[in-house]
Formats: C-alpha cells, sequence, structure tokens
C-alpha cells in the first residue's frame, strides 16, 4: 500500500511539475573566473601588480556570482511544497528535477558534482545544498591577492590572505597545495622574526610525516620518546659516523625536508641542541636520498662509498648542482656537524667538517668547517642562521 501511495502521490506531483519555477533565471554562463584568475596570473608574472590586483578581485567576485545563482536555483526548487514533501532524499530530488525538467537545478547538481563526489552527501539534499555554498569561496584567488601584496612588501596583509586560504583548502583543486601554503605562511613569519609562529607552523607540517611523528608527539614546548626506527638513525650517526649512516638508510619524503631543516636551524640558534640534531639528521638523510635517486635514475648502478665520492657528482649534473643550492646542502651538513658536537658526539662532527673542509665549491660552510677543525666549539649564535 505504501509503494502504492507513492506512485499515485508521484503521478500528481508530476502533472504539476510542468509549471515554470517562479523564480527561474538565466542559465549559467562559461566559468569566466578560471579565465580571469589566468588572466590575473600572466599580469603578475609580468610585474603588473595593481592590475593583477583587480583582475584577481575580478575572479573572486565572479565566481562567487556564480555558485550564489546557482544556490538560488537549488534554494527555490527546494522551497517547492511538492519537494518539501519528499524529505531530504536527494535522489528523490533528482528525479524530480529530471521528471519536471529543471534545468537551471539541474545544471546546479551537475557542477557540484564535478567539483565533489554526489557519495560524500549521504543522499542529503541539505548536505548538497551546504557544499554548493561553500564552493562560493575561491581559494586559489585569495592565494594569488596574497601573493601580489607579497609582491608589494605588504607581508602583513599578505599572510591574511595565506591564512585565509589555508582555512580554506578543502576547495584547493590541488589538495597538497596546501602544504607549500603553510611553507609560505612559515616563511613570512621567519622574516617578521614571529619564530613561536614558524615553529608551530614547521611542526604542524611534520605531524603528516609518519617517521618522524609515528609513537611520538612533538609541541614547542616539548618533544616525546622517538620511535624504535628514529633511535636507529640516531645510534647510527653518532656511532658510526655520517657515511655509514648515509649507507644503511635512505629517507624520500622531500615534502617534509625544509620543515626539518629549518627548525634544525632555529633549535640550534636557540641552543636545543638535542632537537636541533634530530631535526637536521633528518633534513640531510632526505637531501641525500633525494641526490642518490637521481643518480641511480642516469646510472643504474651507482652506488653510494661516502660524501667526498657523492660531491664529486655534483658539477656533472645541474639539476643535483640546483638541488644542493636551494635546499643549502652545505649549510644543512655544518649545522648537522655543530649539534652533533654540541651533543657531545665530537667524532661524527669532525667527520662532516672533514667533509666540508674538501668541498671547494662550499663557500663559507668550508671556511667554518676548518675553523672547526682547528678549533672546535658550541657557536654562539645571535639570530636565525
Amino acid at each position: 500500500m505504501k509503494g502504492i501511495r507513492f506512485i499515485i502521490f508521484f503521478a500528481i506531483l508530476f502533472s504539476l511539475c510542468y509549471t515554470p519555477l517562479s523564480a527561474q533565471m538565466p542559465r549559467p554562463g562559461s566559468q569566466d573566473w578560471w579565465y580571469t584568475l589566468e588572466q590575473g596570473k600572466q599580469k603578475f608574472r609580468q610585474g603588473n601588480y595593481g592590475d593583477a590586483l583587480f583582475t584577481f578581485e575580478d575572479a573572486r567576485r565572479q565566481r562567487r556570482t556564480m555558485y550564489e545563482r546557482m544556490e538560488r536555483y537549488l534554494i527555490d526548487l527546494l522551497s517547492i511544497p511538492e519537494v518539501r514533501r519528499l524529505g531530504d532524499s536527494l535522489d528523490w530530488v533528482e528525479r524530480y528535477i529530471d521528471e519536471c525538467r529543471y534545468a537551471d537545478a539541474a545544471d546546479a547538481l551537475k557542477e557540484l558534482y564535478y567539483r565533489i563526489p554526489k557519495e560524500r552527501f549521504n543522499n542529503s539534499a541539505s548536505a548538497a545544498l551546504s557544499a554548493l555554498s561553500s564552493l562560493k569561496d575561491y581559494p586559489e584567488a585569495e592565494y594569488w591577492i596574497g601573493e601580489t601584496f607579497l609582491a608589494e612588501g605588504e607581508m602583513g596583509l599578505a599572510l591574511s590572505q595565506f591564512q585565509k586560504t589555508l582555512n580554506m583548502r578543502h576547495l584547493l583543486e590541488n589538495p597538497g597545495f596546501s602544504t607549500e601554503l603553510m611553507y609560505k605562511i612559515a616563511g613570512i613569519h621567519r622574516i617578521r622574526q614571529e619564530y613561536n609562529e614558524m615553529e608551530r607552523i614547521l611542526l604542524s607540517i611534520l605531524a603528516a610525516d609518519s617517521l618522524w611523528s609515528d609513537n611520538k608527539t612533538e609541541t614547542q614546548e616539548n618533544v616525546q620518546p622517538v620511535s624504535f626506527e628514529q633511535q636507529a638513525l640516531k645510534r647510527t650517526l653518532e656511532k658510526d659516523g655520517i657515511n655509514r649512516f648515509i649507507t644503511l638508510y635512505r629517507y624520500n619524503n622531500a615534502e617534509c625536508e625544509q620543515a626539518h631543516r629549518l627548525l634544525g636551524y632555529y633549535y640550534y640558534v636557540s641552543g636545543r641542541h638535542n632537537r636541533a640534531q634530530n631535526h637536521l639528521m633528518f633534513s640531510f638523510l632526505i637531501q641525500n636520498t633525494v641526490i642518490i635517486n637521481e643518480l641511480i635514475r642516469r646510472q643504474y648502478d651507482f652506488t653510494f662509498t661516502n660524501l667526498e665520492a657523492l660531491a664529486a657528482e655534483f658539477t656533472q649534473n645541474r639539476l643535483i648542482s640546483d638541488y644542493i643550492e636551494k635546499q643549502e646542502y652545505y649549510k644543512t651538513a655544518y649545522y648537522l656537524a655543530s649539534s652533533l658536537y654540541a651533543n657531545g658526539n665530537a667524532s661524527p662532527a669532525r667527520g662532516i667538517w672533514n667533509f666540508l673542509s674538501v668541498q671547494t665549491h662550499s663557500g663559507e660552510w668550508r671556511n667554518r668547517a676548518l675553523s672547526q677543525l682547528r678549533s672546535p666549539r658550541v657557536e654562539q649564535a645571535v639570530e636565525m642562521p
């Protein structure tokens, strides 16, 4: 009987549904906001920051206008008494839209499903409406507005924009970009000498690093005992030296390398040498893993023997040369050695300084390593490296 009542209900319902929706509006046009954003990027790269800023704001406004229109289509549809009687079932609402040919509402749902899989709504029309409303935000436009402020030296405004973008990260077309965004936020805090905030952001990046964060809770105040794997890494480095350490271990989490490196510098300067050593150990291991993997990709039978032999390959490969400069390879090695020495591990520290002392392309880090070999000491840094 219940099934028969539903059939009769829909027969009556669909006999009425060809009456036009009173709030029908023009069909949405093309997604001009995406094209406008690309135009803004072009102006930004040409150095036309004022025009770029206006263009990014136009893109943000265009997207909001489009999704507000689509939201209105769906709200008006869900407000029809016959549709309200269907309850919260998204499937029934879709059937009504199809049978009654409400093209605008159909377009709104089609756009929504393109951005967010239908399965996430658990057959809830209200959840679909809420998700459609959230799409009015345009994190990519907010990000580029922040980049424009940064290029013009307005770091406070840039920081606000980047944080706003991060709060919208669930809408980013490239979800992995959120990590790069966090690095930008940390970088601004570093320039502004807001080191506590910088530290907080970098630690939050490392929370996603399984090898680093497993069985350990690290905060700005303290760090819980490290995992067995980390103990093995640390023990090998301290007892057997850097060459044995890199011979035995590889870790290719390049996304977290910079966070380890910057925290290592920060903890060394602030006198927390044990934490500095742990982070710089990870940073240097990741750097060498990336380099060795690239050499193996070009020369399948390449085998790591020691740092001196590895460094001989640097000048033969432009990609690696650019990488070690960008990732501050020699600087990382120097502060790793310095933190080892500060923790009472003089022998492995000397091994790294010896390596740096013969690297003619390492600039100041060769000179500082030579100085440490002549008179080893814990440097009293007065500012962030």
